[in-house]
């Protein structure tokens, strides 16, 4: 039996024919590892048909209440973040507990860049997420779609 490969041709998306959605996710009461590997695979696109990785098929993502969002076991007293200034001696540590009570967005932003791409395209991706401490956001007029979680 003979198959006809031409046939068969593999689909890329191009930039201009991907269609974008907001999406509004609510971090209330949600475990941090799980919220931001969901977001950062709604940010990818990989919840679509013309998923293409080298291109950004993703959609925009609004996160509310980030300062309600949870961790597991000890992280809360444990978890450190680390930045380093590229001084000498130009190390810096923070505690969890120190950014949730400072700036909560912070938190979920790192955890959803760490699982995008490390190049230019994971930047671009990085760009379409919103983070808000509270409820409020002035994304309204986008009409974003709650985000199913599971």
């Amino acid at each position: 039996m003979k198959i006809d490969t031409q046939s068969f041709k593999t689909y890329s998306a191009k930039p201009k024919e991907v269609e974008r959605k907001w999406y509004i996710a609510d971090a209330e009461g949600q475990t941090l590892g799980r919220f931001a590997s969901r977001i950062a695979h709604v940010l990818r696109g990989k919840h679509k048909p013309q998923f293409t990785p080298h291109i950004d098929t993703g959609d925009f993502v609004v996160v509310i209440n980030a300062d309600k969002i949870r961790v597991t076991g000890n992280k809360a007293s444990q978890k450190e973040y680390y930045h380093n200034t590229q001084y000498p001696g130009g190390a810096r540590f923070e505690k969890y507990k120190t950014i949730l009570a400072t700036k909560p967005e912070k938190i979920v932003e790192e955890a959803v860049r760490g699982m995008l791409p490390h190049n230019s395209l994971g930047r671009d991706l990085f760009r379409k997420l919103k983070v808000y401490a509270g409820a409020a956001h002035p994304h309204a007029a986008q009409n974003p779609e709650p985000l199913q979680l599971n």
